[in-house]
């Protein structure tokens, strides 16, 4: 089996979890920089049991290499970021579209017989609302004027405000960033091969995901790893907008078995399935949970009021589709994934460098 992406922090969950089901894992991985630290090595956390070569998903020699005697495909790589894709744009496409048309185009020469891709809750763009009578509906874009009154909730047509609730399959996407639409590419691309060339394909669309191996200097990482990066360094987390924003978290473990339930599925499952936790956030509670499992209760996090181009109010997911097709059930709590997190940061020294992000965003008019 093969995991692109696979030294990464999902890919590296993935494959451990994979080894324990006894398949032989291969990972092709470049070996960022902006996720693995400016030398290139193998990462400490990655099981000995897992084959890696070294290459780009873009490079078409290396991927027939990493191809070579797999029959299961685990698609991770990905260059992963909303507020980064905004502007590295070309980047963005060239990584997350053409290196999955790079790795289709190789597996067509082989005998493929599972193929899981990666996609992302960001592809909804905002989630499913519910009026006042009961109506279900999708939620819109917030228009720039609305968002620099500082109105952050949706209303429908009459000014009523609207009540999120869990988001399905069913929704259609929204595609608010450049991130959200390469990821649907990848998604297409690959729900589109396998149906022409009868390889059973899954797409995971994994909400929020933390733990312990996040890339904690990468500011363009999981908001979780964002706040803790900014604790360990003695500063305060930084909220966009009011911090009533929901979202989904989950833990990396339920996420590498929703990878390992999706690979031992049944060659009839296929197409889209939402991974989350199923219960929903709020971007202030986390910060304020971050605190308090750092031991940094001194440290309150500041609400900035501010807003960033291609951001969502409410997400998160309804994983029924999950718990029927694969028998996935996430495990890991809220409390419990946090407080192993405040166990792995112990002695990690990570640079803080979410305000040069910010800075950024503010400097080409995607943050106000």
């Amino acid at each position: 089996m093969l995991i692109t992406g696979g030294a990464g922090f999902i890919g590296s969950y993935a494959g451990e979890k994979l080894l324990a089901a006894g398949y032989e894992v291969r990972a092709l991985d470049n070996l960022t920089p902006q996720v693995h630290g400016p030398v290139p090595k193998r990462p400490e956390y990655l099981d000995p049991d897992i084959e890696l070569y070294v290459g780009d998903v873009r490079d078409r020699a290396a991927v027939e290499s990493a191809l070579d005697n797999v029959d299961v495909v685990v698609h991770l790589a990905a260059a992963v970021g909303v507020g980064q894709s905004m502007y590295e744009i070309s980047h963005y496409t060239d990584v997350n579209a053409r290196g999955t048309a790079v790795l289709l185009e190789a597996m067509l020469e082989r005998p493929i017989r599972r193929l899981i891709v990666a996609s992302s809750m960001s592809i909804y763009g905002e989630g499913m609302y519910r009026r006042a009578d009961g109506t279900l509906l999708p939620g819109g874009d917030r228009s720039i004027e609305q968002l620099q009154r500082g109105q952050w909730e949706l209303l429908d047509n009459e000014g009523g405000l609207l009540e999120p609730v869990p988001t399905s399959e069913a929704k259609p996407p929204t595609l608010s960033s450049i991130y959200a639409m390469n990821k649907y590419d990848q998604e297409r691309l690959c729900l589109i091969f396998g149906r022409t060339y009868d390889v059973p394909t899954v797409a995971l669309r994994f909400f929020n995901v933390y733990g312990p191996r996040q890339a904690l200097s990468n500011p363009y990482t999981g908001v979780m790893a964002i706040f803790a990066s900014r604790l360990l360094n003695g500063n305060r987390p930084l909220i966009f907008e009011d911090g009533e924003q929901k979202r989904d978290f989950v833990s990396v473990h339920d996420i590498a078995n929703a990878c390992r339930l999706a690979v031992d599925a049944s060659a009839e499952i296929t197409g889209t399935l939402n991974i989350g936790s199923g219960r929903a956030v709020s971007i202030r509670e986390l910060a304020e949970r971050a605190c308090v499992a750092l031991g940094r209760s001194d440290i309150t996090p500041e609400v900035t009021g501010k807003y960033r181009a291609g951001d969502i109010r409410h997400c998160f997911s309804d994983i029924t589709l999950a718990r029927e097709a694969l028998g996935y059930e996430p495990r890991v709590t809220l409390e419990s994934g946090m407080d192993e997190l405040a166990g792995w940061l112990v002695g990690q020294q990570p640079e803080d460098r979410a305000g040069q992000a910010t800075q950024e965003l503010v400097a080409r008019g995607l943050a106000i």
